[in-house]
Order: structure tokens, then sequence, then C-alpha cells
């Protein structure tokens, strides 16, 4: 009899809005159909599953949107545009993938999670902030905004000039206890989107959003960690993690060990904001997990997720 598993599955925000896509709701729901048709076959033999996402894309343009209204309605704040964009996408993802179950006559309900992470007030990305975030300013705009707002604003690769905020490390997820609950009832979970909403707690104990942006793969190790996952699913735009990406000397990596991972993060094989994150989350999902059962971090492309499960591509981090 196949053991039933939990699986936490971490979308790309680029996954569901494409480069040089507009962003048009028809054009995410088009991008979402093959990602919830491989989902299915992670349902198969009574698989639990939380699906997280980034949200990278989707915030990008409610600031554009935000930027443009400026003058009639008030901006919001990060943590609640994060909120915003956890909401709206959570909708699409568990509207679309029900509906690939109402067709098969499948049972499972979907609910979307809107989800605060912990961090540490002391992280010290507090004092480097260091993520891009939001429209592309002008020099003068640029100065503007720093005096009058107080932002951290650098030169963004020659494009113009952006806001940066911190990125601190995932400490706890608020409602890990109550996505067990759920899962545990039979639900499917959609939670943690976009990194989930960064929030500290104060020495009263409120929790308190901040202006952050906690990365999606930390926050679905993190996650995955706290609702004690089998499996870590990363999909993203490549099929496997490569050595030496993007040069001659290419080579796909199939099987890695924790120990193997660490000695080609510390030689630089991995990209800062691409590759290594993902490659340190696995790690962290792998080293902070009860050993004494099998657990595995995957990554590969959301269309070949089901192969990828099989040991037919992708990338398997293994202890």
């Amino acid at each position: 009899m196949t053991k039933t598993k939990t699986f936490v599955i971490a979308l790309g925000g680029n996954s569901i809005l494409r480069a040089k896509q507009k962003g048009t709701a028809e054009e995410q729901y088009e991008n979402l159909q093959p990602t919830a048709e491989q989902l299915l076959g992670l349902l198969a033999s009574g698989n639990r599953i939380v699906i997280t996402h980034g949200n990278g894309p989707q915030v990008g343009n409610l600031f554009l949107a935000m930027e443009t209204a400026k003058d009639v309605v008030p901006p919001l704040p990060l943590d609640i545009c994060g909120a915003a964009t956890e909401g709206l996408m959570g909708y699409m993802i568990q509207n679309t993938l029900a509906n690939h179950l109402r067709q098969i006559e499948a049972p499972h309900n979907i609910t979307t999670v809107v989800t605060q992470v912990i961090v540490d007030r002391n992280d010290p990305a507090f004092k480097n902030p260091s993520k891009p975030i939001g429209p592309f300013y002008d020099v003068g705009e640029a100065e503007r905004l720093q005096k009058a707002k107080g932002w951290d604003i650098i030169e963004d690769s020659g494009r113009g000039y952006r806001r940066v905020v911190p990125s601190p490390i995932p400490v706890n997820i608020q409602q890990a206890r109550i996505i067990k609950a759920m899962l545990d009832a039979g639900e499917i979970v959609v939670a943690v989107g976009g990194g989930g909403i960064p929030v500290v707690r104060e020495e009263n104990r409120n929790l308190c959003g901040v202006e952050a942006v906690i990365d999606k793969d930390y926050a679905s190790a993190r996650l995955a960690i706290e609702i004690d996952a089998d499996v870590l699913f990363i999909l993203t735009a490549v099929e496997y993690v490569y050595r030496d990406f993007a040069t001659p000397r290419q080579q796909a990596l199939e099987d890695l060990s924790v120990a193997e991972a660490k000695k080609l993060l510390d030689e630089g094989h991995f990209g800062k904001g691409s590759m290594e994150p993902k490659i340190r989350a696995a790690i962290m999902f792998l080293e902070e997990t009860d050993p004494s059962r099998e657990r595995e971090a995957i990554i590969t492309l959301p269309e070949t997720a089901v192969r990828a499960l099989e040991g037919k591509t992708g990338t398997r981090i293994l202890r």
C-alpha cells in the first residue's frame, strides 16, 4: 500500500504571470491550466498538498497601479499589498484547481489562507535592504521619494531607480497549526503566498506588519518544516539544477546530497537571486526536519512535476 505523503509545492510567481505578458486575468488563468493538471497527478494516492507561490510580477503591477493613482487613492503599505496578492492569487489557484477536480469528480476542497510569517526585528536584513520592489523612477523622482518617505533607493541595472526593502529570514509561520489541521481534515491549502506577510512580535505579543519581502522559497521551507511535510517541491523556470549554468560546461544535476549541495553553493555555482535561495531552502528543509523519516526536496519545471516525483526528471536533494 502506497503511503500518503504531505507535499509543499512552491510555484514561482513567473509561472503564473510570464515575462512580456501584460498580466491580464485571462493570461494568468491560462498559465495556471497546465500547472493544475500536474497538481492532479500529485494528489494521486490521497497525497496531501499545500500550494505556495511567488507574487513578484503581481505585486509589482499593484505598485504600478498605486503609483498611477497616488493622487486619487492613498497608497497601501507593503504588508497589505502582500496580503492583497495572497488573496487574489490564492483565489485564482484554488478556482482553477477546483474546476479540474470537479471534472474528474474528485471530492477535495481547496482553501486559501492569508498567512502571516514572523520575522526577527533584529534580523541583519533590516540594516541592509536589498530586495527591489515596485516601479522604476528617474533620478529626480527617486531623490524626492527618498527624502519624502525615507525609502532606500538604488540604481537598478541601468534601467532606472527602484526602492529596495529588507528580505529577512522567516522564523515561524503564524498559521502553521491551522494549515496542518486543514490538511488533516482533507483540505488542499494555498498558503504563504509571496513568502507570506512579514510581521514582528511586539513586547505585548501583538503582531505588527513590516515593510519587507520574505523569500518565497525560504517561507515554503519553513512551512514544510512546521507541518512535518515529506516533500518540498520547488517548481521554477528550469527542469534541473545545473552546475556551471549558462556556460559551455553546463551540467544537469539529477541527485544531490545536502553535503554536495553545500559544496556547490560554496563554489558559487548557483545564482544569488535565482537558484541559490532554492538550494538553501531545500537544505533548510532537510536539515531541520525529523531525520527518522525519509524526506526529499525536488526542483523542476511545473509541467514536469509528476515525472520528477517518479524519478524521471528534475533534481532531487536528499540528506
